[in-house]
């Protein structure tokens, strides 16, 4: 890799998360064998199946992990955004790739291969032990999920989507990524038609309040 680009690539793993416990000498170490690359909107970053053979930073732009289940229907299992990781499982037990990561707008990715991905997380506990942080909170997301699945109805499937979704922003919780309704619908599990229903009510109802690409949640 061309100088430039071990320097850009020692900026981006400073502001990883994952990395964040690393002293200079062994960000720098990883950044010379960080690889870089584009992903076009609709683009496969990976693909379910296929083997597990590097760690991925999503530097910009959005994703989803996406998955189908026996009838062919698309389960989008979670949204990725700048500086989120994925591909990690296949590295840790050597299995396939079990889903999917699409883009959903351009992005650029940096790359870091399974043999020296495994050597980092040898020689520095703290990038272990952020690993397994980061892969406890992905169970409990899906536990939580699963929760959702057995015991809400619908209508409490997307109001905790859009809670889970939400931020605080001027004192109020809102939805600024833009989300159609078909994609709530492959996350929670229920048909388009029932998920605008449902939007619908929680609008006319004083709950949410719907404008351009914003969804602000009111509680009222």
């Amino acid at each position: 890799m061309s100088s430039s680009n071990v320097g850009l690539s020692l900026v981006v793993l400073r502001n990883v998360p994952l990395f964040s416990g690393l002293d200079e000498s062994e960000l720098e170490k990883l950044s010379r064998v960080a690889g870089r690359r584009r992903a076009g909107r609709s683009e496969q970053v990976v693909r379910a199946g296929e083997s597990a053979d590097s760690l991925i930073v999503l530097l910009s732009g959005r994703a989803k992990v996406t998955n189908f289940d026996e009838e062919g229907r698309e389960i989008i299992l979670a949204w990725l955004g700048p500086g989120e990781i994925f591909g990690e499982m296949g590295l840790i037990d050597g299995s396939p790739r079990s889903a999917s990561v699409i883009a959903i707008e351009p992005c650029e990715l940096l790359t870091i291969g399974k043999n020296e991905f495994q050597r980092c997380m040898q020689d520095n506990f703290q990038v272990a032990q952020k690993l397994m942080q980061i892969l406890v909170r992905r169970l409990r997301e899906a536990d939580r999920n699963i929760e959702s699945l057995a015991l809400l109805d619908v209508y409490g499937r997307v109001a905790r989507l859009l809670l889970d979704m939400s931020e605080e922003s001027d004192g109020k919780r809102q939805i600024k990524k833009k989300i159609s309704k078909q994609d709530m619908a492959r996350m929670i599990g229920a048909s388009r038609e029932m998920v605008s229903k449902v939007m619908r009510d929680l609008e006319v109802s004083g709950y949410i309040i719907c404008e351009s690409d914003t969804i602000t949640i009111t509680g009222t």
